[in-house]
């Protein structure tokens, strides 16, 4: 036996992962917002391509496979106007131009609210900028009063003086220092600061997140009742009274697909709406057909014109892909859609990939981050995957069916006999879906549900 080390030829097969098929896959993961990025960058690096605002019209219909290679020319469109377009319309309406931008910020609206402030001396107003300067999103106060004071180089009661008077302005409850703070600052604008609720304010705010109404009524001397009235009252309460102003960037769900009854059919169609139009720039083609363009440039432009070209390839792809895998889905679903959530069947992504004929890891990245406009609202592509749950029949119901019967019959029991997880459990048994309590808890905490004894009312 040769157990020598040697040189020997041998021929292989294996999938190379060309920087096309990159592209392909990193296209038809993308939303409709990474996509539009996406374009842009492109259309920066490529000065062969350019991007024209979509028309406001949504793109194509029925499903269809492809029996034929893609001629590139046709997939960028035509070239007398050099779009790559399946709609034409002529209107450029875009209802995001008509969404209105919250630019004043938590710290220009404190500021412009102490220009009313009448006897404060430069010193104080200096305070108070510092102040304001140090309020977090939520609108606290991150340093302390001693720090503050400290790295002014002012009297502590001084510097108290100016908080006591940016604690009163708005938004009620801003510049406090802590939570209990916050809410009495609130109690007070109310006029609503009793002495029992301040005093279950400051020591019984843990008990009372937890329900333990007997415990506070106990401690502060009342009945259970005034205790639970209490609880409503703070919970009416904003404990973030910063949070209106943050600047974190709103951002907007713009569906990838659109699912339409018509007559008693249910249409998939894709939106192209948002998603701008690649177009070919005319210059570089004629320059590519001069004889007298030099080989270095005639080259240049023949390699973007074939990035173009796969670019083209690759948005088309994605879009045929969504229509088929969300037809797919459709089909599958056809009960949600006709009568609703309750009729959500169990379905799993290597279902989906069978009927369309297509790779479980392709169908991954084509419902990721994608949203899907039905007659029933909007709902992400992933929505439809849900995990099977045995009835006592033998059939299968999905998670999120029983999640919304759990939530129904919450919704419908005795607030002072809320329904525990095992009589959940019990309940549903009685309807035919196999449960166990374990299962319930979990699906309730999913749903930020809190537990029974937390939904108790006396």
């Amino acid at each position: 036996m040769n157990m020598g080390m040697g040189l020997y030829q041998e021929q292989t097969l294996r999938l190379v992962m060309t920087p096309e098929l990159r592209q392909a896959i990193t296209i038809l993961q993308y939303s409709t917002i990474d996509l539009i990025s996406y374009l842009q960058e492109q259309a920066t690096e490529n000065p062969v391509i350019e991007l024209q605002e979509a028309a406001g019209e949504v793109a194509s219909a029925k499903v269809e496979k492809p029996t034929h290679e893609l001629d590139w020319k046709e997939i960028v469109g035509n070239r007398a106007t050099g779009e790559y377009s399946v709609a034409k319309n002529d209107s450029t309406y875009n209802p995001l131009d008509y969404i209105s931008q919250g630019a004043t910020t938590l710290y220009e609206h404190m500021e412009n609210q102490l220009g009313y402030v009448k006897g404060f001396s430069p010193l104080q107003r200096k305070i108070a900028l510092f102040l304001i300067g140090n309020l977090d999103e939520k609108g606290y106060l991150e340093v302390s009063a001693e720090e503050a004071a400290a790295s002014l180089g002012v009297e502590l009661e001084e510097l108290e003086d100016v908080l006591s008077v940016l604690q009163h302005f708005d938004p009620v409850g801003v510049a406090a220092r802590n939570l209990e703070e916050c809410l009495l600052l609130q109690l007070e604008h109310l006029a609503l600061d009793d002495e029992k609720i301040v005093q279950v304010v400051k020591f019984h705010l843990q008990d009372l997140a937890d329900n333990r109404y007997q415990r506070i009524a106990d401690k502060v001397g009342c009945t259970v009742l005034d205790v639970q009235a209490m609880a409503d009252l703070v919970r009416t309460l904003n404990p973030r009274p910063g949070a209106a102003f943050s600047t974190n960037e709103t951002r907007y769900v713009i569906p990838d697909v659109s699912v339409e009854k018509v007559g008693n059919e249910f249409v998939v169609l894709v939106n192209d709406i948002a998603t701008p139009r690649l177009k070919i720039n005319n210059f570089y083609e004629k320059m590519l057909k001069q004889p007298k363009s030099e080989e270095e440039a005639k080259q240049f432009i023949h390699d973007k014109l074939n990035a173009a070209m796969w670019l083209a390839k690759s948005l088309e792809q994605r879009r045929l892909t969504l229509l088929r895998v969300t037809q797919a889905i459709v089909d599958m679903q056809l009960e949600f859609f006709e009568r609703g959530v309750h009729y959500l069947k169990p379905m799993t992504q290597k279902e989906i990939a069978e009927r369309v004929g297509l790779h479980e890891s392709t169908i991954s990245r084509a419902t990721s981050n994608k949203y899907v406009q039905t007659p029933r609202g909007i709902f992400e592509l992933k929505y439809f995957f849900t995990s099977a749950l045995s009835t006592a029949s033998g059939e299968a119901t999905s998670s999120e069916s029983v999640k919304r019967r759990i939530k129904a019959l919450i919704d419908q029991e005795d607030r002072k006999v809320p329904l525990s997880d095992q009589k959940l459990s019990e309940m549903l048994l009685t309807e035919g879906i196999e449960i166990s309590r374990r299962t319930v808890a979990k699906y309730r905490e999913e749903m930020l549900i809190p537990s029974s004894a937390k939904r108790k009312r006396f």
